[in-house]
């Protein structure tokens, strides 16, 4: 029994045995050869979209989003080079193809197929999702559906540049560009509007930005029209950007059009946008009921406007080619991507967890760290702070001191973010960097958190370290999808082939005096322990965020990690303990070479068993308030900062804990969706008759301004009370 064949093949068989094909003309020339490659490209990705759908049909492919009507963004990658980074909109199938064929020995259909069917043998997500990306052709994989690729392809072309300011070797080579596409759609997204912002803003200052944004532009969002002319009086008018327009029935024109943007942003370093008008063939994906919200007329116009038709109308009129020929290229194509697809669906799955899990977070080798500076070189790195070396100091001096040390030893670290240069930070902690650095390595940035993280994770690709800055925790709510979405899964669906390490500051949490509320006070932080593969450093004072942010830097080079660095607003400038000037919350500077402690240890003041504490930031600075007090009243306990939040490490937390049977977890955030929850649970789950433990949260309220703040916040009086009831509970303990 023959295999199934889609409807279109039979029909475009019909077409080239009529000779059936609209009329041709183009004002733009084109080299034969070049026209039959962009059309054997084409017309690959037609039949892998078709195979893909008949193989659903059978419960061996999954995924059915395809490039029909898209395919002549084959002519983009024709223009462009294979060293240019591409991060494709998902309809980019000619484009792969295209793109292959500038690196030879590789095997475009195949690969694709194999990610259709979900097989651990692709090459490129492990069969953990359907993506177009290679790293042999520079294009890391997304899953991108509504422009989020944008802020970090706008990320990557500025790092293009930067590197090259800079005199440092990148993933990419110095006379690259960044290409970025993406539907018409998520043209109207706020990612994707921030991100064209951001590219004009940077732009409009002489700044190098050589991207090239391609708008595909088939009309369509799903089942919602766009509005006729919409676009181009969007895009067409951008302050900096050059705006470029093709129709992608035209080939030939697609390709001129195309080679003249790139050309544009390659030798004026400046950015552009393509507009592409396409068309959308076959619904929005095999599930899709087209006929829901499309006439049948609409239907045939569309189908009609088929770029392959034009493409072969334009072979044909070339007379270097026949129909007949066109017909034995259609059916040997048809054929091999049918032999292909029965291959790639018999091979095999990921079956396990362990399997699936294996690229979030992949052990590296060791990566030697760059040398210390010498006992000289830091003297004149600290000269000016001079007067307060060698004295105790507050959380955000010692921060400060360490950004300095990590800027020094490793020059391919980038510091950036909102007020960072020469205000030096809302609240100082990166003040007389830019002066040291240079401008290159410490950026003031627009006020949008979006653009700032994509521009993290651009500077990651290229090879950098980005150390970003958040301006506050509540602000990361607008972005965090940069995080979640995209920055934290491209080790996952890249199979630990790329990365994005670096190492973001975000001040946050409560119990800020005189300012604040919500916006300033924001005390959840839930979004990132629901993130695999993210670390989480929160320290409680400076000698702890000296030693984390090294330790943050040193996973971000060796181990390619990407680390939140949540800092505690409110312990910033703390010097006190217990009583005015008794100066015990400022710690001497950790030496460079101090080692660093086990990741995931909690540090532990105190050795008493009767009780022990836990908790970090503002409630650790509060549980030692009440230590002392508890301590005087005759009880012995012990307090754990926990300082690494996500993951929990709870084989080192119990090993903190040491005999301790009664704990009190004090946590600043919410009851409900707060750390203490997966501790609590964490530590009954491992000895699931030893503890007697108990909670003390904030209340489940946002914070609001001004003293009210302390009525939803746990208290140093609290804490006394609780850890009271723990220690005068009945003497019956549970045994370990």
């Amino acid at each position: 029994m023959s295999e199934a064949v889609h409807p279109w093949v039979n029909e475009f068989r019909q077409r080239l045995s009529d000779g059936k094909f609209p009329q041709y003309s183009s004002s733009y020339e084109i080299e034969y050869s070049t026209l039959y490659q962009l059309w054997h490209s084409q017309l690959c990705s037609r039949l892998l979209d078709l195979q893909s759908r008949l193989l659903q049909a059978k419960g061996q492919s999954f995924y059915t989003i395809g490039s029909a009507g898209h395919e002549s963004n084959a002519a983009i990658a024709a223009a462009l080079r294979v060293t240019d980074p591409a991060f494709l909109h998902y309809r980019s199938g000619a484009f792969f193809i295209e793109r292959s064929k500038q690196h030879p020995g590789s095997t475009p259909l195949y690969d694709m197929m194999l990610s259709f069917c979900a097989s651990s043998d692709d090459p490129i997500s492990g069969g953990r999702h359907k993506v177009l990306g290679s790293l042999a052709l520079n294009i890391p994989p997304q899953t991108s559906t509504i422009a989020s690729q944008l802020p970090k392809a706008v990320g990557t072309a500025f790092a293009i540049d930067l590197s090259k300011r800079l005199a440092l070797k990148g993933q990419w080579p110095h006379d690259a560009i960044a290409v970025c596409s993406f539907g018409d759609a998520s043209a109207n997204h706020s990612t994707a509007q921030g991100a064209i912002n951001s590219t004009s803003w940077v732009a409009y200052q002489q700044v190098p930005m050589p991207i090239l944004f391609v708008c595909e532009d088939n009309g369509l969002g799903i089942s919602t029209p766009t509005p006729n002319g919409w676009i181009e009086q969007n895009l067409a008018d951008r302050p900096a950007i050059k705006y470029f327009a093709a129709d992608s029935r035209d080939s030939a024109q697609t390709y001129a059009i195309a080679k003249r943007a790139a050309d544009y942003v390659r030798t004026k370093r400046k950015p552009a946008i393509l507009h592409l008008s396409t068309v959308r063939l076959f619904g929005h994906a095999g599930a899709d009921t087209e006929v829901a919200y499309r006439t049948k007329a609409q239907i045939e116009a569309e189908l009609a406007q088929d770029p392959l038709l034009t493409c072969t109308a334009a072979l044909l009129a070339t007379g270097e080619v026949n129909a007949e020929q066109l017909l034995q290229q259609l059916n040997a194509l048809q054929q091999q991507i049918a032999r292909v697809a029965a291959t790639a669906s018999a091979k095999p799955k990921l079956v396990t967890a362990e399997q699936v899990m294996a690229s979030i977070a992949p052990e590296r080798p060791y990566l030697a760290q760059p040398a210390l500076l010498t006992t000289d070189a830091r003297q004149k790195l600290f000269a000016f702070d001079q007067h307060n070396m060698g004295k105790k100091q507050h959380l955000a001096k010692l921060l400060n001191w360490a950004l300095h040390d990590v800027l020094a030893q490793y020059n391919n670290t980038v510091v950036f973010g909102e007020d960072v240069a020469k205000k030096g930070g809302v609240y100082g902690v990166t003040q007389h960097l830019v002066h040291e650095f240079g401008s290159n390595r410490v950026i003031n940035t627009l006020l949008d958190e979006q653009s700032i993280l994509g521009m993290a994770i651009g500077l990651a690709q290229q090879g950098f370290i980005a150390i970003p800055e958040i301006q506050f925790l509540a602000y990361v709510h607008n972005a965090e999808d940069q995080i979640r979405g995209e920055a934290a899964t491209l080790p996952f669906f890249s199979n630990g082939k790329y990365h994005n390490a670096m190492v973001i500051r975000i001040a946050g949490l409560a119990y800020q005096r005189g300012f604040g509320g919500h916006f300033h006070n924001d005390n959840s932080f839930a979004v990132f322990r629901d993130i695999p593969g993210v670390i989480l450093f929160c320290p409680s004072n400076g000698a702890d965020a000296a030693l984390l942010m090294r330790q943050a830097v040193q996973l971000a080079h060796e181990q390619k990690r990407l680390v939140i660095f949540l800092e505690p607003i409110a312990l910033y400038m703390t010097r006190d303990l217990h009583s005015a000037g008794d100066g015990l919350w400022l710690s001497d500077y950790p030496t460079p070479d101090t080692p660093l402690p086990q990741l995931g240890e909690p540090a532990c003041f105190g050795d008493g068993e009767e009780l022990a504490i836990i908790s970090y930031g503002n409630g650790y600075f509060l549980s030692r308030q009440a230590e002392k007090e508890l301590t005087e009243q005759g009880y012995k306990l012990r307090v754990l900062d926990l300082r690494t939040l996500v993951p929990l490490h709870t084989d080192l937390i119990i090993k903190a804990l040491g005999n301790c049977r009664k704990v009190l977890i004090v946590d600043e955030c919410r009851r409900r969706g707060s750390l203490s929850e997966e501790l609590f649970t964490a530590l009954h789950e491992a000895k699931p008759t030893c503890f007697h433990i108990s909670r003390l949260c904030a209340q489940d309220s946002f914070i609001p301004l001004g003293s009210a703040a302390y009525a939803v916040l746990p208290s140093k009086q609290q804490i006394i009370e609780q850890a009271l009831q723990l220690l005068t509970a009945g003497k019956q303990e549970a045994k370990p």
